[in-house]
């Protein structure tokens, strides 16, 4: 089901190309390897350099949709890839995606598919020959990874200028092709290959600005500050902003959660949210559509094993009235605090419990809007409503809005709200 209010939202979940005036922030810090997960690789003198027994180094972040800029030097007839989408497992050029960095000017790749030069997205998409630098001499590539938008430059000069979706259509059992998330990574072949100046910038869904003004909203966030935002008790550093993304690091500080300077009764919010981080893995109960849990074969609740994600929007100060983000069967929009209590009737319990699991696939831009009338809470999430009208008894008449952190990375953007 979708409402009439979310419609006029849905259209502006399209991506853009980042602003001009956004700034790269660095993803390799030139001292170690930190953010970074691997082996055979090392750190000389601020470069990253990739071993002879070097395979995957991979980024322990999560990236969506994104501008990777870096500087590599060959040795020769050195092979090597960049991961793009890359879920973590199996070969990452076809989990994922792999553009070449290859001197292919060596004799011995004299007979590889157009497919496999250097800028190509292997087995996928010929680039144009590359205007590599001659080998021992330093050359810049820049990456732009958004939704199914996907181009390469080498040196300045765009050679390769593909579309994700359409190649999908070519290659309808590739998996890499079907994913629009993912760690980056750097694929080594056995050769010693050099990088340096990694730097990234990432991309927010855009917002449609004078449509959403039209509709009452304004923004909560900024897009550039934690203004209008407060921590409870002391501060962090684990919230920051990047590029109109509100992000948490994932790590824990003295205060995890961020809240509304201003208090709201009455109001509906809409806001983009996504993964930026890999959770643990944990066994978690099946949740029914009654809220139930779902019980086993030997009568005890079943038990999943799921990538512990979780995170939520508390509603009017009130922790218990908290609308959930997280990586359970059940799905985001749930209100844990009312499903869980026993003093709640069922049909409390059911209302508080998500129609279905409508989030997409982890590290992936969500779109929600959460409405609260009186004690009332609607909850759409990618244009499906999967709470409606659910009644919480003890929710306060007034306070802020709360965004949590449970211990994992995750990023916010395009915050809107309005007084109902």
């Amino acid at each position: 089901m979708k409402t009439p209010l979310l419609l006029c939202f849905i259209a502006l979940a399209s991506l853009c190309h980042a602003d001009q005036k956004a700034k790269f922030r660095l993803l390799f810090n030139g001292r170690n390897l930190s953010g970074w997960s691997g082996d055979g690789y090392k750190v000389e003198k601020d470069i990253l350099v990739c071993t002879p027994e070097g395979k995957i180094l991979t980024t322990d972040a999560v990236f969506a949709s994104y501008i990777l800029d870096f500087d590599f030097l060959l040795t020769p007839g050195a092979n090597n890839g960049l991961g793009i989408h890359y879920p973590g497992h199996g070969d990452a050029s076809s989990t994922g995606m792999e553009i070449q960095i290859l001197d292919d000017s060596a004799a011995k790749w004299k007979g590889l598919e157009a497919h496999q030069y250097q800028g190509s997205l292997y087995s996928l998409a010929a680039a144009k020959k590359a205007a590599l630098k001659p080998v021992g001499e330093w050359n810049n590539q820049r990456v732009t990874v958004v939704g199914a938008k996907l181009v390469v430059e080498v040196n300045g000069k765009i050679i390769l200028d593909t579309n994700l979706d359409e190649l999908g259509k070519l290659h309808p059992d590739h998996e890499g092709l079907k994913r629009r998330s993912g760690q980056i990574a750097f694929l080594g072949h056995g050769d010693k290959v050099s990088f340096r100046n990694i730097n990234i910038i990432e991309i927010a869904p855009t917002a449609n600005i004078e449509g959403v003004t039209k509709a009452g909203f304004k923004p909560l966030f900024d897009g550039q500050s934690l203004d209008n935002w407060k921590y409870v008790s002391g501060k962090t550093d684990n919230w920051y902003v990047a590029n109109g993304i509100l992000k948490h690091t994932g790590e824990k500080g003295t205060t995890n959660d961020l809240w509304s300077e201003e208090n709201f009764k009455d109001f509906t919010m809409v806001f983009d949210w996504r993964w930026s981080g890999k959770g643990e893995k944990k066994m978690q109960p099946v949740i029914l559509a009654d809220g139930s849990e779902k019980p086993g074969p030997d009568g005890a609740r079943e038990l999943v094993e799921i990538e512990e994600l979780d995170s939520g929007i508390y509603l009017r100060g009130n922790t218990k009235s908290q609308v959930n983000l997280w990586n359970w069967t059940v799905g985001s929009g749930e209100i844990y605090g009312y499903r869980t209590d026993p003093d709640q009737s069922p049909e409390t319990k059911e209302a508080v419990t998500p129609k279905r699991k409508a989030d997409r696939a982890v590290g992936e831009w969500n779109r929600m809007m959460i409405s609260v009338k009186c004690k009332q809470v609607t909850v759409s999430l990618n244009s499906e409503v999967v709470i409606e009208n659910a009644t919480l008894d003890e929710i306060p008449e007034e306070g802020p809005i709360g965004l949590q952190h449970h211990g994992q990375a995750i990023d916010f953007a395009n915050i809107w709200v309005r007084k109902d």
